[in-house]
């Protein structure tokens, strides 16, 4: 099967993998899938707005061809893309964090390229479009300076040019930019999937103290932070509490509620189950430094899971 790239056609080889990075409401996503129906797409968007209207439009249209994740491009690159799987990735309009103190923020780095290079089959492509010159070359400094991809700016395609934001633009009058970044070879460095652990937690004894003030701690731990916001009681009438924790770690930005319950067996110290969270090394950090707090409030560990 062939697909044209400006004035160059690339084979493809079948049912090929592809990932959009940012499918705002999804009708590129969609007009590709009607296209090429045998291609398997993978979208990723971390608008929660932005996802809800492009999978109904997806139902709408009838596209089965088309999987959503709602989260970070790093996160769904790492933990959810098979090694040299992609054959191509797109990314239109993407946000070009236009001020210099937050172009640490943009995508598309020379660490991403990197990372990418891990997850694109031999050859594979990522396809820029974008209205913001300066991010369009600012990419294909980055891209180059990884060493691992070719560079070409091509026009863009017209079929890249009827997302929301190119209709948009197109009505102001602007100019767009296309990049093609082909993958020519592989950083070294293994990427692995983020690690999972066992749900951590501890049974403590002892009576659980009233907690009148709780001071915001930080805990660090290697590849990240936890902090500790802020405890609130539970409504159960036995007691307990929750303490809010923020997570962030490379990939991944969490919200979890660890908790200190009483229970059958004790005084339990773990993470609660509200909003599915995902049992990392991070969380293992946080339960580890407030069993360590509850110790020093005169409690005693009789088990320890972590």
């Amino acid at each position: 099967m062939l697909i044209r790239l400006g004035e160059t056609e690339l084979p493809l080889p079948e049912a090929p993998q592809i990932l959009e990075v940012g499918f705002g409401d999804g009708r590129f996503t969609a007009q590709i899938a009607q296209l090429y129906p045998e291609w398997k797409i993978l979208g990723v968007e971390v608008s929660a707005g932005s996802v809800a209207r492009a999978l109904k439009r997806f139902r709408r249209e009838g596209l089965t061809n088309i999987r959503v994740y709602h989260g970070t491009a790093g996160f769904a690159l790492r933990n959810l893309v098979a090694p040299h799987s992609l054959r191509r990735v797109y990314v239109n309009f993407p946000d070009p964090w236009p001020k210099s103190k937050h172009q640490e923020n943009r995508l598309l780095q020379q660490h991403f390229f990197r990372r990418l290079s891990t997850r694109l089959a031999e050859g594979g492509e990522l396809l820029l479009t974008t209205d913001h010159e300066e991010y369009w070359r600012f990419a294909q400094a980055e891209g180059r300076a990884s060493g691992l991809f070719d560079v070409q700016t091509p026009p863009p395609p017209a079929h890249h040019l009827t997302t929301k934001y190119a209709l948009k633009w197109k009505e102001q009058g602007r100019q767009f930019y296309h990049a093609v970044f082909r993958k020519i070879a592989e950083d070294s460095t293994p990427w692995l999937p983020l690690p999972r652990y066992p749900m951590p937690h501890a049974l403590l004894s002892g009576t659980l103290p009233e907690i009148k003030s709780f001071e915001k701690t930080v805990v660090r731990f290697e590849g990240g932070t936890a902090v500790l916001l802020e405890a609130t009681r539970t409504l159960d009438p036995q007691g307990g509490y929750y303490f809010h924790t923020h997570l962030e770690e490379e990939d991944l930005i969490q919200d979890v509620l660890l908790e200190a319950r009483p229970s059958a067996h004790g005084l339990y110290v773990g993470i609660g189950r509200f909003g599915a969270p995902l049992s990392t090394v991070g969380v293992k950090a946080a339960v580890e430094w407030l069993v360590g707090w509850l110790e020093g409030q005169g409690l005693q560990v009789m088990q320890r899971s972590y």
